[in-house]
């Protein structure tokens, strides 16, 4: 994802967010009040995010879920007050929803049930990526199930699934020759499709390689 790179100001509640973001020509994720315009994307985060669109639609179609682009929202807090400020809402790089998707409001534009969520990572987003958003991400959304990062400098993905339990268990996957299965969704999905036309330099290929 483009991490949040300028916060607007603070003391912004749910409502008010909301209202301003749908007026907004740029995105916005919300934190607890506070609200962070998004920065933009490289050339690789733009393509593996079309690559990874591209795929994963194709997996899913004429079955029971679907993909949905980085322009939904996603709240990951149950809302108590419309006005008060605590609450995530956050842009998820690509978002796979099953079944009847259930919003926010009449709007349909912030997402309560997703199933699996992708961030494609970069150095500015990966410590976010890994930490507040996916505490957010495991402990506030009940409906998901898969959690993946997509590293844009290797070929590497990393995959968090929910266990019986509540816990979370990550497999990895590096290299192009490998492929994994979203058996959640049943979905599989192969590195070589989602890093096409992206160019690593040896030296980062050779590294993942020894992962």
């Amino acid at each position: 994802m483009a991490f949040p790179q300028e916060k607007l100001r603070a003391s912004y509640n749910v409502q008010e967010y909301l209202e301003l973001e749908r007026h907004s020509e740029e995105r916005h994720e919300y934190i607890d009040g506070e609200i962070y315009e998004m920065a933009g994307e490289s050339l690789a985060h733009s393509r593996i995010n079309m690559n990874l669109a591209r795929e994963v639609s194709s997996q899913l179609k004429g079955k029971n879920c679907e993909a949905l682009s980085p322009n939904m929202k996603v709240r990951s807090k149950v809302l108590i007050n419309p006005k008060s400020d605590k609450g995530f809402y956050s842009y998820p790089d690509l978002t796979v929803v099953c079944g009847d998707p259930v919003f926010h409001d009449k709007f349909k534009d912030v997402l309560l049930n997703p199933k699996v969520l992708f961030e494609v990572l970069s150095p500015s987003t990966e410590s976010y990526d890994r930490g507040k958003k996916f505490r957010h991400y495991r402990t506030q959304i009940d409906s998901l199930t898969d959690y993946i990062l997509v590293s844009q400098d290797t070929p590497l993905v990393e995959h968090f699934i929910r266990q019986d339990d509540g816990s979370w268990k990550l497999f990895t996957y590096a290299g192009l020759k490998t492929s994994f299965v979203i058996e959640s969704v049943d979905c599989p999905l192969s590195l070589q499709e989602i890093y096409d036309r992206i160019e690593f330099s040896k030296k980062k290929t050779k590294k993942s390689k020894k992962r």
